[in-house]
């Protein structure tokens, strides 16, 4: 095939010529423009030319011919001819319009959508899951209505104050670990090319010039307890409520359990008929199974609660996951109850230390704490399960004991 094959003669094919060739092969139209016949019969426009860079022949493709006509076949063959006059491989410049048109599509990825591709990719690094939790949910709840439909190339400085002014001074720690993710986030969106030019979410030598520093002494304090002599009106309060997070808050404190031991509980875990709750070591600080002597109230709420679920014992309202990590602290919230979740431990420490004669090892274990001294780990051997659930009861009835001012009741350690 020659240099100048189909170059002298233009327009040699007809619309019907093109319709009714049957036979496989190539089919001139002039100026470089072809039919290809394959032999499954498809009919396909090449452009044929000698590239200008490397003399090299070279056939690029127009389109199949039941979707690009005679008339603009021609026209894009005679668009490729303009670029060879001046000097451009045809090719090599759509590539390089197809690069351009990723990278334009890459910076139009939104906000959310980098959010959730930055917390799955960094999650298997994170030691708790209850940290991943967090982060989707302060996303979820404060960067979403702003910005999370946005395209994260169009996320600055004014988007990022419009997040962080009207929490900056009520919620001081939520303010500060919310600029911290969204500085994170945008530095990964940077990276994987989504975005380019300067952190809007930078604090040193940027937001610090716009917000005030937060004093220390404003930082909320964490895991709040309820004093023990309250939990009881509060936990009748919880069962007047019909909702999840009730049920599950209520067990989380009659189980002394941690949030993620407790909204990850499976049906499988328990064994009902003998009030055992064995949490796997996956969900355990310790690393250890743990089994957790359940009270009689305990129990009724499991019981309940499987009359309704399959997957997980507190389930969330979308199907097929367990109860979000803040539906609990959200609660509490709802309620108007300055506490944490967490902080219904130390209730329950507090309890077994001034109200009850228990041993200051079961009362540890039923928190599932760790041994701190390595030669008291090497001799204990067993999990004092019996004294726990005794324990646990104990608990349970202080719980469901109507509170009296001024009255002591005290639980004391069975022999």
């Amino acid at each position: 095939m020659g240099r100048n094959m189909g170059t002298r003669q233009l327009n040699r094919l007809t619309a019907r010529t093109v319709s009714t060739k049957q036979k496989p092969g190539l089919y001139c139209d002039g100026g470089g423009l072809y039919v290809q016949l394959a032999p499954s019969g498809s009919k396909t426009w090449i452009f044929r030319y000698r590239s200008p860079l490397t003399q090299r022949l070279r056939d690029m493709g127009l389109g199949p011919v039941h979707s690009v006509g005679l008339s603009d076949a021609r026209e894009r063959a005679a668009a490729q001819r303009s670029l060879l006059i001046s000097g451009l491989d045809p090719i090599e410049v759509r590539e390089e319009e197809s690069r351009k048109r990723a990278i334009e599509a890459a910076k139009a990825i939104t906000f959310s959508k980098c959010a959730a591709s930055y917390i799955e990719s960094h999650r298997p690094g994170w030691r708790n899951e209850k940290h991943g939790d967090q982060w989707e949910s302060t996303i979820k709840a404060y960067c979403a209505p702003v910005i999370g439909t946005l395209p994260v190339q169009n996320v600055d400085t004014v988007l990022v104050l419009k997040i962080l002014e009207p929490i900056w001074a009520s919620k001081p720690e939520t303010a500060s670990r919310l600029r911290g993710r969204i500085e994170n986030i945008l530095d990964w969106a940077k990276a994987r090319g989504h975005r380019s030019g300067e952190n809007p979410a930078r604090w040193k030598g940027h937001l610090n010039q716009l917000l005030p520093a937060l004093a220390k002494k404003n930082r909320v304090i964490h895991h709040t307890a309820m004093p023990f002599s309250e939990v009881g009106g509060f936990a009748s309060k919880l069962r007047e409520l019909s909702c999840t997070a009730a049920h599950c808050l209520e067990f989380t404190i009659l189980s002394a359990a941690r949030t993620n031991e407790a909204i990850k509980a499976k049906p499988e875990e328990f064994d009902l008929d003998n009030a055992t709750w064995t949490v796997p070591a996956s969900r355990m600080k310790t690393k250890k199974d743990h089994r957790v002597p359940l009270s009689p109230r305990a129990v009724e709420i499991v019981r309940e609660m499987l009359k309704q679920t399959k997957d997980w014992v507190f389930p969330s309202t979308h199907k097929g996951k367990h109860i979000s990590n803040m539906a609990m602290l959200n609660l509490l919230d709802r309620m108007k109850v300055a506490v944490t979740v967490h902080g219904f431990r130390s209730s329950f420490r507090d309890w077994a230390a001034e109200r009850t004669g228990f041993s200051h090892e079961v009362c540890e274990m039923a928190l599932a704490h760790t041994i701190s001294n390595s030669a008291e780990a090497a001799y204990r051997r067993g999990d004092l399960f019996e004294k726990r659930a005794k324990l646990m009861e104990a608990w349970t009835e202080f719980v469901n004991t109507p509170r009296q001012d001024g009255a002591v009741i005290v639980f004391r350690q069975a022999a």
